[in-house]
């Protein structure tokens, strides 16, 4: 029984001692729906699941993780169809196609679901679904802000590899890349697709053809991995400025060897854990307001463990809040890379 006990009393100061609420034990107080355009394919989003189970723990709500297996917004549609079908308490969800889902986001504002949008969209679409925030990170912003590190290199030509070019507002990172060092976005964009073997195909065909290309920007590990295969063989690694969107295991020791110059980082795990906690903490005052919910969470002392934990600073703005852009470099990749695909 003394070692039964000691168990137990082992586990509970585990529990504790990484700030866990242990009120996530009991019922949940509320139900969520956290719904991206996302594949199953893309593991990046794991980063995001987890800001979502914690944040789950740490409020001690529920949510679920719904996406179209294959990544098509017109089964992203229906998801959110069954969400406004569902009642739940509150809807996270991503705005991967504005025109196309600004239909069924109506049907959760016609129940009342507070709603909260997340990683792609502007400020201004969500503000248009009627979305009481967004949490995420400005595309054209990020692609502007590593345009014009490039253009301080003096890079004045570029490959921009999108492998989610079904989503529009991924060409925003494109475009505000190449208007930051004065380059034509639509010719230098290649809509590659998700196959690892055609992406390093299709980059090692443009390289080829186009020799003057002094820069690559991939738009995420889904293409960054495959187009670090690409420059290597071509023996272009460490010789072409390259530099991407989001960090996986691959990106890190491309960074670490020169391959990478650097990784505009969205913080992932805060576009997970930011949405259910403003809901949460809404749900408990029963009221959407959005300024008083921050200025609660930002105090939240679970949040401000993870915060310390995995090195992540939000930026909170009037009504939304900035998961990105940061930069992720040689001066600090060993300690984002420990976390790298877990929790940054």
């Amino acid at each position: 029984m003394k070692h039964a006990i000691g168990k137990v009393l082992s586990l509970s100061a585990a529990v504790l001692s990484l700030g866990v609420c242990t009120g996530a034990y009991a019922d949940p107080v509320a139900h969520f729906d956290f719904i991206t355009h996302a594949p199953d394919s893309d593991a990046w989003w794991n980063t995001v699941k987890n800001g979502i189970t914690q944040a789950d723990e740490d409020f001690n709500v529920q949510t679920d993780y719904r996406n179209p297996p294959n990544g098509d917004i017109a089964d992203m549609v229906q998801l959110i169809n069954q969400a406004a079908a569902h009642n739940y308490d509150g809807v996270v969800t991503t705005i991967a196609d504005f025109d196309l889902l600004k239909g069924s986001v109506a049907k959760l504002k016609a129940k009342n679901i507070p709603l909260i949008t997340a990683n792609t969209g502007t400020e201004q679409q969500s503000a248009e679904l009627g979305a009481i925030m967004h949490v995420g990170q400005p595309e054209y912003l990020a692609g502007k802000e590593a345009g014009l590190r490039a253009k301080a290199d003096g890079v004045k030509t570029f490959l921009c590899v999108n492998h989610y070019a079904t989503n529009p507002l991924s060409f925003e990172r494109c475009r505000g890349f190449a208007e930051a060092i004065g380059a034509d976005t639509k010719t230098s964009t290649l809509d590659v697709g998700t196959d690892p073997t055609g992406i390093e195909s299709k980059v090692s065909a443009y390289l080829r053809a186009h020799p003057d290309t002094q820069a690559v920007l991939t738009l995420g590990p889904t293409s960054a991995d495959p187009t670090i295969r690409a420059v290597t063989k071509l023996g272009l690694a460490g010789k072409i400025w390259f530099a991407t969107f989001d960090i996986d295991p691959d990106v890190a020791k491309a960074i670490k060897d020169g391959t990478i110059k650097f990784c505009t980082d969205q913080q992932p795990y805060l576009q997970g854990y930011i949405p259910v906690a403003m809901l949460a903490i809404m749900h408990k005052n029963h009221n959407t307001d959005v300024a008083a919910a921050r200025s609660e969470l930002e105090k939240d002392p679970n949040f401000i463990k993870r915060l310390q934990a995995y090195g992540l600073k939000p930026v909170y703005e009037a009504r939304n809040i900035s998961s990105g852009p940061g930069f992720i470099t040689p001066q600090n990749i060993e300690q984002v890379s420990a976390l790298a695909g877990r929790y940054r």
